[in-house]
């Protein structure tokens, strides 16, 4: 999703935010390469960074389609597309704003239709900078997670209801944390745990930061709680396996990452698509944030675009996605 220099860590962390700017914008504009007239999809609308610049270049004989499973993120992003459709005048295109999940895209969009996808897989500032959201423990705030707060499963229920070996295994694959036995067995002790900041307490209480640490001992495992609520990882496989499809020949598809279980289904995938002839990688190594933009907004420090091209002349098909 679109997110702003108030995103310092994955953890949730902010910082001072002049502006909300969207991650890599002129490099997913560039491999985008937005055709006036097209048809794009923005699977991540979040604010509506990438959005409004993507219909600024589209003109008004384009069409954009915007997903977000996140209403409070959608209705933002619909002012702020509204201002743009204000400033452009007849150049607007027109705008379809999607209120799902994006891995319910081919239920949506028609086989061979677009000229281009867009997906920015990081959590939205807004999510982040709302206590009552529950992502970050910087604030103090019930335990969701959710980022469509109409589902049913929360941070709290994970955390209060999975017994100690399951939630060490959370943890440990989805946080990449190395000490999740011991840390499941401290929540585990501690339930009930109500709030992000005392969730935080318990887990820095038995894995203080160790020399040479940039991030906060909370950081991973509150990771792994947001993926386990959200299902990103499926979500981002059931995007990948419908893409394709989707795709014009010729169309592109460009997927900004933020972690290493993000970024290795996409390389996975496109690599099959490659390897079949039915893709051309656009992006031989992932494109990182300059050292403006890193300085900036150090959130975009991790950020990894990948970018491809479905193969003129090649028949419609899905690709295979492996899982981790």
């Amino acid at each position: 999703m679109v997110l702003s220099p108030s995103v310092g860590r994955m953890d949730g962390g902010t910082m001072e935010r002049p502006q909300h700017v969207p991650v890599l914008l002129e490099e997913s504009l560039k491999y985008l390469k937005v055709r006036p007239g097209g048809v794009y999809v923005d699977a991540t609308l979040g604010l509506g960074g990438h959005s409004a610049a993507i219909a600024r270049q589209l003109g008004g004989a384009g069409k954009l389609i915007c997903f977000d499973r996140d209403p409070e993120a959608m209705a933002k992003a619909q002012a702020r597309l509204a201002a743009v459709a204000e400033e452009l005048g007849p150049e607007m295109p027109q705008v379809r704003y999607v209120p799902r999940a994006f891995s319910e895209i081919d239920e949506e969009v028609e086989p061979n239709s677009l000229d281009g996808l867009l997906a920015d897989f990081g959590v939205s500032s807004l999510q982040l900078d709302e206590a009552h959201r529950g992502f970050s423990f910087r604030t103090d705030g019930p335990l969701d997670m959710r980022m469509d707060s109409r589902s049913e499963l929360t941070a709290q229920q994970v955390v209060n209801q999975a017994d100690e070996e399951d939630l060490a295994n959370l943890i440990y694959e989805f946080g990449e944390e190395r000490r999740s036995r011991r840390i499941a067995r401290a929540i585990v002790r501690a339930r009930p745990i109500e709030t992000t900041a005392e969730l935080a307490r318990v887990i820095s209480a038995v894995t203080p930061s160790m020399k040479g640490d940039k991030i906060h001992p909370a950081t991973r495992t509150f990771q792994a709680l947001r993926i386990r609520v959200n299902d990103e990882i499926g979500q981002i496989q059931s995007l990948l396996h419908s893409a394709e499809s989707l795709l014009k020949p010729g169309g592109r598809v460009v997927l900004i990452s933020f972690h290493s279980l993000e970024d290795r289904p996409v390389k996975d995938a496109f690599r099959e698509g490659a390897k079949a002839g039915r893709l051309e990688i656009l992006t031989k190594k992932p494109v990182v944030a300059g050292e403006q933009e890193s300085l900036r907004n150090p959130r975009s420090r991790s950020a990894k675009l990948r970018a491809a091209e479905k193969v003129l002349g090649v028949a419609s098909g899905k690709w295979k996605v492996t899982s981790k």
